[in-house]
């Protein structure tokens, strides 16, 4: 199930959602217009007497089935033939979930699951809070570069003195940039991850876990 979760690397200048139930039965057009907004944060208007640009910074949410029968139970009672699946996360294109941040994969509920009720939860105002410590923190690390949270720093400014994460660190992700399992953009997110990681952890400067932590919510994979 691909989403595009901008809480955890953006927490962005100001706060418009969007969220797109069912993504692969909106049309291939309007989801590949998405991937420029989702980039820059402008919608670009070209006509013959010039270009009009908007502004289009917002918090994108995609959620969408394994397959179009989207049976509760999965696989097991799958109407699907392997072809039909195929095309229809297929509309989710690579240039497109390349420009997501966060891809979380949702496994079938089971009954012990939804019916236990001893795990303790943290509510969502302890949550709230500990985002705003991690905006100001942002906030305070970005101030003299006109920059206000994570998802607003350009790559290279990441990938440079003072901000430079050391070898160690990055390991990991270098290895996935050369073995090209993660592309030059899919680097530069997991960076800005890795620092949304540290932030709402309360650390300075990231370390290897945050990254891993960064890589796995990237790719919804163990680094």
């Amino acid at each position: 199930m691909p989403r595009s979760v901008a809480a955890l690397p953006g927490l962005f200048r100001w706060c418009a959602s969007e969220f797109l139930d069912e993504a692969p039965e909106f049309g291939k057009g309007a989801l590949e217009a998405l991937r420029q907004p989702l980039e820059s944060g402008l919608v670009r208007v070209a006509r013959t007497r010039g270009v009009v640009e908007y502004p289009a910074r917002t918090q994108l949410v995609l959620a969408a089935n394994p397959c179009p029968c989207a049976k509760p139970s999965g696989d097991v009672d799958c109407e699907c033939a392997p072809l039909a699946r195929r095309r229809y996360l297929g509309r989710l294109s690579g240039p497109l979930l390349d420009r997501v941040d966060v891809l979380v994969t949702l496994p079938a509920m089971r009954a012990a699951e939804l019916l236990h009720t001893d795990t303790p939860h943290e509510s969502s105002a302890t949550v709230a809070a500990r985002v705003a410590v991690a905006r100001r923190a942002a906030a305070d690390r970005w101030a003299a570069t006109g920059h206000r949270v994570n998802a607003e720093v350009p790559g290279p400014y990441l990938r440079r003195p003072p901000w430079h994460l050391p070898a160690r660190v990055t390991r990991e992700l270098r290895r996935r940039l050369d073995t090209g399992s993660l592309s030059a953009r899919g680097y530069d997110r997991v960076l800005r991850l890795a620092w949304t990681v540290a932030d709402l952890d309360g650390r300075d400067r990231p370390d290897q876990g945050d990254v891993a932590e960064a890589i796995h919510l990237r790719t919804g994979e163990g680094a």
